[in-house]
């Protein structure tokens, strides 16, 4: 566990939190960057969490990162630690279970890339995203340029990422950056009840068709292609394959009660 970032179980859903508690507005610093990574890899291999939400906490998700940090930095000094942020945040997009972002507040810069490493966003009413780099100088640095696009166009991602600009929830999510939109005050339990649903689905399927789609739009259609194939072959040699089919043979669909083996 972290100083400023730690990973909560609730056992009885099997949903993992991973929780940034960084006062006052989850500034993602060097440190923080760390234990996203740590976080992640022991969200990926607790066999005790089967889907994770990222939370802020309920008053914000995360402002972006340390501009006191960053300042002065030169290029050498910067070019290190932005290998490092984007490791962080890969790290979190390829935890191999559903992901959920709880989207609370302001979701700004880095704060805005790390929403994008989920696999869906639930966001407050009141909540904003931006990439607001530019007005600083700068363009987003820890894969805002390049999973942006993937989700909403390459057109809105340059709008956003030109302006710098904020964007409200009903916006974001007309614009396809934001899945579900709920009360401030239910949001993150709205996005828990997502996740435990998934956290009792198939574990092995679920953790394929996410690689295999994630695989595929960063590689192409024909590569995609091969990841899907030997990804639905090999869970074949499943137990819960065997389960979910038997049990459908018998019962007829939604029946079967996996154990991700």
């Amino acid at each position: 566990m972290g100083e400023f970032v730690r990973l909560d179980v609730d056992e009885a859903s099997r949903v993992g939190t991973i929780r940034l508690d960084r006062p006052p507005v989850n500034a993602l610093n060097a440190q923080v960057q760390d234990e996203l990574r740590e976080a992640a890899a022991q969200a990926g291999l607790d066999q005790q969490v089967g889907a994770v939400v990222l939370w802020g906490g309920e008053k914000v998700f995360a402002a972006g990162a340390d501009i006191k940090e960053m300042n002065a930095r030169s290029f050498a000094d910067i070019s290190g630690r932005t290998a490092d942020l984007q490791a962080a945040f890969t790290a979190l997009a390829r935890i191999p279970k559903v992901v959920i972002a709880a989207v609370t507040g302001y979701a700004l810069g880095g704060g805005c890339e790390l929403a994008l490493t989920a696999d869906f966003r639930f966001a407050a009413e009141d909540a904003s995203f931006g990439q607001p780099e530019i007005l600083l100088g700068i363009i987003p640095g820890a894969g805002g340029t390049q999973r942006l696009p993937r989700l909403v166009g390459p057109a809105r991602a340059k709008e956003m990422i030109y302006s710098g600009r904020f964007y409200g929830a009903a916006e974001s999510k007309a614009m396809g950056l934001v899945d579900e939109v709920h009360p401030a005050a239910e949001v993150y339990e709205a996005a828990c009840r997502a996740a435990g649903r998934y956290a009792g689905g198939p574990g092995l399927a679920l953790r394929a068709a996410k690689q295999a789609i994630d695989g595929g739009l960063d590689a192409g259609i024909d590569t995609g292609l091969l990841l899907e194939r030997h990804a639905f072959q090999s869970l074949f040699a499943t137990e819960d394959a065997a389960e979910g089919m038997a049990s459908f043979v018998a019962n007829g669909p939604g029946k079967a009660r996996f154990k991700s083996r």
